[in-house]
C-alpha cells in the first residue's frame, strides 16, 4: 500500500474542492463532529457534537437550504450501529451534502471495539485471554492494523471420507475432534479451481462428523465441489481453542464471551492496538427505487473494523463463483455427492436465488453519490457495494445505482472483494422496474490491494450487471483469484439463451430471454493488474462473461499472474474489444472458452504485446472471434508497448511514491540482499514479498530511498562512475548527482548523472542478478514499474 504524501494529498483533493465565494459564503452549514465531542454542543469547530448520528440530524434540518459539509475530527469515530443516508438525506434544491475529514484530519469510521485487560490463560502455549461483551461474535480480529487468523489446522482428504451428511474420521489422530467443547463452531474450509467453501459442523460422535445443513448439501452439488473440487481443494478445519497452535491465531469463545489469543514466546498482546469488530456494516446509502438518495459525497475518511456471519450460521459459504452463493436449501438428488458433482438439472434451479456478500459500504437505490480518496481497510467482508441485489443490503432494497463516482480510494486488508458493483438476480437483469437499472458509474485511480483474504474466490474489481461502467487507472495487485471481472450469467440471459443451458436444464425454471441485458457498454482501460492468482488457478487477471455490446479492455498492463491466462473470455462473451494490452510471463495470452454449445463469439483480440505464452482463442465458424495484429516480444518493447507500460495503473500525478519497485522482464523487486543496510552493497532482483529491503522510496528530489530513520539508504551509482557495468549499490544519503534518479515515460529509470539506465544484468531473471547502469535501449530488463 502506498503513503501519500502531504503534496499528493492536496493533489488529491484540489480537482474537487469546495471552493465558496465570499458573497455566498451563507450558503454553507458546517456541521463539526469529534469523537470527544458531546451531543449537546452545537456542531461548531469550537463546539463539536459527538457522533455522527446527531451530526446527521443537524444536516437534515439544513440540506434544503444551503450545501452542507459534516467535518469529522481526527480519530475514531465508533459507530454502535451502521450510518444510515437515506432519501431525507439527499442534497436537495440543488444543494449538496458532504460528508468529509476536516482539514489535515485523517479521521476513522470504525465498527470495531478495542479489546483491552487481558491476562495469561495458559503460560505454557502462549495462550492469552480478554473477555468481550457477552453476545458478540466476530470472524475477524485485527491485530496491529493486520488481519489475525483464526485458530485453525490444515488436514488431508485422506484423513476423512465425504458421506451424504458430513464425513467419517479415517486418521485415528483426528478422533480427539470428538471430545471438543462447542463442535458447532468449527468449520471445514475447502480452497478449490475457482471456489473457496466453508461448511459448519453440527456435532461429532466417535469418527462419525455430522454438518450443518443445508451448508452441506448445498457445498456439495454444482461444479468445483467440496466434495470433489476441480483442482486444489485444500482442508482446513476452523475455529476451535485447541486449535491454537500458532503464535497470532485466535478464538472467540461466544458463549463465555472469551477472547484467546495466542502470541510468540515471550510475546504479550497487552498495549496492542486489537480490534473485534462488531457490526456488520459501516455505512449504507440507499434510498427508494421512486426517490433515490441523491447528490451526496464522502472523502478523506477510512473505513474499517467489519464482520459478516452468514458463513457461521447453518447456510455457511456454498460459494458458486466471485462472492456468489447459495443461501437456502433445494430438492437435491439423492445421490448428489456422485450424480451433480459436474452440475445436474436439479442444480440449475439455483441459479436465479445466489446471494450475494454485503459491503461494509453499501449503495444502492442512489444517484449523484460521490467516495474520493478514502481507505477501506480490516474490514471483514467487501469493500464497497454499488447497486448490489436486495440481499446484499441491509436497507432491503437493492440496484437503482446511477452516476456513481469513485476515485483515489485504497481498499485493502479485506476479507472480501475491494469492489462489487451490480447484482445476480433477474431483476439486475432484466429490470421489472426501470429504475432498477445500474448505469454511469466511474472507477478511477484507485489502489485494490491485499483483499478477498478470508473468501479468496472474490476478485479485486467485479461488475456484474451494469450499463456504461468506466474502470480506468487502477492499481489492483495482491489477489488470490482475479484482479479485474465483467459481467455473469455465462450467456445463459442474454437474447435466445444458450444451448449449453437448454442441455443442463436451467429453462426448466427460467424464462429464456429475448431481450439484452443490462450489462453493456463496459469500458476498462489503463489499470494495471499484477500478483493475481495466489490460490486458485481458473479464471483470468482480466475476465468478461457473457455478451457485453460496446465493451472493451484495452490498454491495461498485466504481470506476475502466476503463468495463468492474461485476457479471458468465459462463457457466452460477445462483441468485446480487447486491444492494446501488454500482458507479461502469462502462460496463456488470450482464451475463450468456446464450445459448440455456447456463444463465446465476436469478440476481437487485436494489438495486444505479450511476451511469453500461447494464445487459445476459436476463430472462425460459428464462434467468429478474432485475433489480428498481436504480437510476441522478444526483447525490447516497442514503443508503443512502453507507452502503455508507463501510463497504465494511477495516473502518473497521483502515483504513489513509496513501494516495491518492479523489474518487468524479471518478475521480480529491485532488493537489498540479507536486509543489510552496509554501504557498498550491490542491489540486486529477488521475488516480491513486501519486505522493508524491498519497499523504495521516490523523493522529491529524485533519490531512490530504502529503510528508514538512522538505516536510511540511497541507491547509488558507485563511486561516481557512469560507464556501462557501474554498479548500483546503497550507500549513506548525500544528494549527490549519483544518487538521482529520472523515471521515464517509457518505465526505464535513468541516473541524472550518467543518463544510463538502471539495467538487470545480462537480462537476468533468476533471483540474485545484479543491477547496474547501462546505456539506455528500451530492452525488457530496463523497464520497472513502483508499486
Amino acid at each position: 500500500m502506498y503513503r501519500r504524501t502531504s503534496l499528493l494529498l492536496a493533489a488529491l483533493i484540489a480537482p474537487t474542492a469546495i471552493v465558496i465565494p465570499q458573497a455566498q459564503a451563507a450558503d454553507v452549514v458546517r456541521i463539526v463532529v469529534a469523537p470527544n465531542g458531546n451531543d449537546f454542543n452545537a456542531g461548531t469547530a469550537g463546539s463539536p457534537v459527538g457522533t455522527l448520528a446527531k451530526a446527521q440530524e443537524l444536516a437534515r434540518a439544513k440540506s434544503g437550504q444551503a450545501d452542507v459539509i459534516i467535518e469529522l475530527a481526527g480519530g475514531v469515530h465508533r459507530l454502535s450501529e451502521p450510518l444510515k443516508l437515506t432519501s431525507a438525506d439527499s442534497g436537495r434544491n440543488g444543494h449538496t451534502v458532504t460528508w468529509q475529514a476536516s482539514p489535515g484530519a485523517t479521521p476513522s469510521v470504525s465498527g470495531g471495539l478495542p479489546v483491552t485487560g487481558w491476562t495469561q490463560q495458559d503460560a505454557g502455549q502462549n495462550i492469552w485471554v480478554a473477555s468481550v461483551p457477552q453476545g458478540l461474535d466476530s470472524r475477524q480480529l485485527y491485530v496491529d492494523g493486520t488481519l489475525a487468523p483464526r485458530a485453525s489446522i490444515s488436514i488431508s482428504r485422506n484423513d476423512v471420507r465425504f458421506t451424504n451428511s458430513g464425513m467419517t474420521i479415517l486418521n485415528s489422530a483426528l478422533n480427539y475432534l470428538a471430545t471438543l467443547p462447542q463442535q458447532n463452531r468449527i468449520e471445514l474450509e475447502s480452497l478449490n479451481s475457482f471456489t473457496d467453501r466453508y461448511s459448519p459442523v453440527q456435532s461429532i460422535s466417535g469418527t462419525t462428523i455430522t454438518m450443518q445443513q443445508p451448508a452441506w448439501n448445498n457445498n456439495n452439488w454444482g461444479y468445483d465441489t467440496l466434495a470433489r473440487p476441480f483442482a486444489g481443494g485444500g482442508l482446513t478445519l476452523h475455529n476451535a481453542y485447541s486449535f491454537l497452535r500458532t503464535a497470532g491465531q485466535w478464538y472467540l469463545d461466544k458463549q463465555a464471551s472469551k477472547l484467546f489469543y495466542r502470541t510468540a514466546p515471550g510475546q504479550s498482546p497487552v498495549g496492542r492496538d486489537i480490534v473485534l469488530p462488531r457490526l456488520t456494516s459501516l455505512v449504507q446509502v440507499s434510498g427508494t427505487l421512486a426517490n433515490p438518495v441523491r447528490d451526496i459525497t464522502m472523502r478523506d475518511m477510512v473505513f474499517e473494523h467489519t464482520t459478516w456471519l452468514q458463513p457461521s450460521t447453518n447456510v455457511g459459504y456454498a460459494n458458486q463463483q466471485s462472492g456468489a452463493f447459495i443461501p437456502a436449501a433445494y430438492q437435491m438428488p439423492g445421490d448428489f455427492l456422485t450424480s451433480c458433482q459436474s452440475g445436474c438439472r436439479q442444480f440449475e434451479a439455483t441459479r436465479n436465488g445466489w446471494g450475494q456478500v454485503p459491503a461494509a459500504v453499501q449503495v444502492s437505490a442512489a444517484t449523484g453519490i460521490t467516495l474520493t480518496n478514502n481507505t477501506f481497510r480490516h474490514l471483514g467482508q467487501i469493500g464497497l457495494g454499488i447497486g448490489n441485489d436486495a440481499n446484499a443490503n441491509q436497507s432491503g432494497v437493492g440496484l437503482g445505482a446511477s452516476n456513481i463516482t469513485v476515485t483515489q480510494n485504497t481498499f485493502t486488508n479485506l476479507s472480501g472483494g475491494g469492489i462489487l458493483i451490480g447484482g445476480v438476480r433477474p431483476d439486475a437483469h432484466h429490470p421489472s422496474n426501470p429504475a432498477m437499472l445500474n448505469r454511469d458509474i466511474l472507477v478511477k485511480n484507485n489502489l485494490v490491494t491485499d483483499v478477498a483474504k478470508d473468501y479468496k474466490d472474490m476478485a479485486g474489481i467485479l461488475s456484474t450487471y451494469a450499463t456504461r461502467v468506466v474502470i480506468e487507472h487502477n492499481e489492483v495487485s495482491n489477489l488470490a483469484y482475479d484482479g479485474i471481472d465483467i459481467g455473469w450469467g455465462w450467456g445463459a440471459n442474454d437474447p435466445g439463451g444458450s444451448q449449453d443451458y437448454r442441455n443442463r436444464g436451467l429453462y426448466d425454471y427460467q424464462q429464456v430471454y429475448t431481450t439484452p441485458t443490462t450489462l453493456r457498454e463496459t469500458v476498462v482501460k489503463y489499470n494495471v493488474v499484477h500478483g493475481t492468482k495466489k490460490s486458485l488457478h481458473d479464471g483470468g487477471s482480466l475476465y468478461n462473461l457473457s455478451a457485453n455490446p460496446g465493451g472493451s479492455f484495452d490498454h491495461n498492463l498485466v504481470y506476475d499472474n502466476r503463468s495463468t491466462v492474461g485476457l479471458y473470455m468465459d462463457e457466452g462473451s460477445r462483441y468485446v474489444s480487447v486491444s492494446n494490452n501488454v500482458v507479461i510471463d502469462s502462460g496463456v495470452l488470450a482464451f475463450t472458452n468456446a464450445s459448440s454449445t455456447n456463444n463465446t463469439n465476436d469478440n476481437v483480440f487485436a494489438g495486444n504485446w505479450y511476451n511469453t505464452g500461447s494464445i487459445n482463442v476459436a476463430t472462425g465458424s460459428p464462434h467468429n472471434n478474432v485475433l489480428r495484429d498481436n504480437v510476441q516480444v522478444s526483447g525490447a518493447w516497442p514503443t508503443a508497448a512502453q507507452q502503455v507500460i508507463a501510463q497504465a495503473g494511477i495516473e502518473p500525478a497521483l502515483r504513489p511514491s513509496t513501494g516495491e519497485l518492479f523489474a518487468l522482464a524479471a518478475g521480480k523487486c529491485l532488493d537489498v540482499p540479507g536486509n543489510t543496510t552496509t554501504p557498498g552493497t550491490q542491489v540486486q532482483i529477488w521475488a516480491c514479498d513486501g519486505g522493508t529491503n524491498k519497499v523504495w522510496t521516490r523523493t522529491p528530489t529524485g533519490q531512490l530511498t530504502v529503510y528508514s530513520g538512522g538505516n536510511l539508504r540511497c541507491a547509488t551509482a558507485l563511486n561516481n562512475q557512469t560507464a556501462n557495468g557501474t554498479a548500483i549499490v546503497i550507500s549513506q544519503c548525500t544528494g549527490g548527482a549519483n544518487q538521482q534518479w529520472q523515471f521515464n515515460a517509457n518505465g526505464t529509470i535513468t541516473g541524472v548523472q550518467s543518463r544510463s539506465c538502471l539495467d538487470v544484468s545480462g537480462a537476468g531473471t533468476a533471483n540474485g542478478a545484479k543491477i547496474h547502469l547501462w546505456a539506455c535501449h528500451g530492452g525488457a530488463n530496463q523497464q520497472w514499474t513502483l508499486s
